[in-house]
């Protein structure tokens, strides 16, 4: 990490070179920088921005709760996985399109996923807390079981890694709060997991700075030996953290399939593209604040949803290079701009009783 007066010199050198690109983008339309703004000013790449950051903000939030705890849960990127597959193939076994209930079976695919997901933690849970395994291998098998049994399931059933294709969610549209320029459709005239995603932030926010509980989560990071002193079992709490790492990655794995793609394709590293793994990136980078991890995916969807559009506006730019933006900028941030302190024992297993 670099000082403070250094990272705001950063931040100065940033906002100029932003300042300039703007200038030369009004002044000179037709150029680079005026193509390129017009693309950043799109609302295609607003909303884009949105759903793209649907299940890194949630998968920040589920591993906040999971660190603060004292577990590192870099699996994230797994439960996304799980969760989204899930949620498709559980869409489409009960009919896309069709209801039980008066519920579309797109609920109850989300709900699946969420089902799921939160298994996998709990099971990543067990492994760690209860036969104190390495937590970062534990994480790392997590991740590698879930990026081979989706494929290796969708196979059985659809003869192939991808999945059919089961729709989205209809998009939610308020009455005349939709026609306020920029804000409407931004904010209400949206799919329902931009509203879920809000939602769970301000609920773990809520939770973690004003209840017992969020109070008994960070105590069991920084220190649980007091926490057990007070009569807290810091284990309860630490399996209470995990599986609901698992639930807010679950939403955002299964919202952002049955919300944005509809499908879901299992080759090479799957449709979750490493977001797992931008999601730890954001926390940190967030100093584990659920508002600030949240402002962080707007950040990184954002350019995600940039460079997906600036590929086809005929520059000679190899997509390859265009697709590194938003990984570039995450190393970027958390090298010169981010100052993160992880809790004392993050990592760290624990027995009842310790000295």
């Amino acid at each position: 990490m670099i000082d403070g007066l250094s990272r705001w010199t950063i931040v100065a050198i940033t906002a100029s070179i932003a300042v300039v690109w703007i200038a030369l983008g009004v002044v000179f339309p037709d150029s680079w920088a005026g193509v390129t703004l017009s693309v950043a000013a799109s609302p295609g790449t607003h909303t884009a921005m949105l759903r793209l950051a649907v299940p890194i903000a949630l998968a920040a939030i589920g591993g906040i709760f999971a660190e603060k705890s004292g577990v590192i849960n870099i699996g994230i990127e797994g439960l996304l996985i799980v969760s989204a597959f899930s949620a498709v193939i559980v869409t489409f076994w009960l009919g896309s399109g069709e209801s039980t209930f008066a519920v579309s079976h797109h609920w109850w695919g989300l709900l699946a996923g969420v089902l799921v997901s939160t298994l996998f933690a709990l099971l990543f849970a067990v492994v760690c807390i209860e036969y104190k395994a390495d937590q970062i291998i534990a994480g790392l098998a997590l991740w590698l079981i879930a990026l081979g049994l989706a494929p290796f399931v969708s196979r059985i059933v659809f003869d192939s890694p991808n999945t059919g294709n089961v729709g989205t969610f209809d998009n939610v549209t308020i009455p005349v709060l939709s026609e306020i320029p920029l804000l409407g459709y931004l904010l209400f005239d949206t799919p329902p997991q931009v509203y879920l995603m809000f939602g769970a932030v301000l609920v773990g926010w809520y939770v973690l700075n004003w209840t017992s509980f969020g109070r008994w989560v960070v105590a069991s990071g920084e220190n649980p030996k007091a926490l057990d002193t007070a009569g807290v079992d810091v284990r309860k709490v630490r399996y209470a953290a995990v599986i609901l790492s698992g639930v807010f990655a679950g939403l955002g794995g299964a919202g952002f399939a049955l919300g944005q793609l509809g499908t879901f394709a299992g080759g090479g590293e799957t449709d979750m593209q490493g977001r797992g793994f931008i999601a730890i990136a954001t926390y940190l980078f967030a100093n584990y604040h659920p508002l600030g991890a949240l402002a962080g995916s707007f950040l990184f969807a954002g350019l995600d949803a940039f460079q997906l559009r600036i590929q086809n506006i005929g520059y000679a730019v190899p997509s390859e290079l265009v697709r590194t933006i938003p990984y570039v900028v995450v190393i970027l941030v958390i090298t010169f701009v981010g100052k993160t302190r992880l809790p004392d024992a993050a990592g760290e297993n624990y027995e009842s009783g310790e000295d």
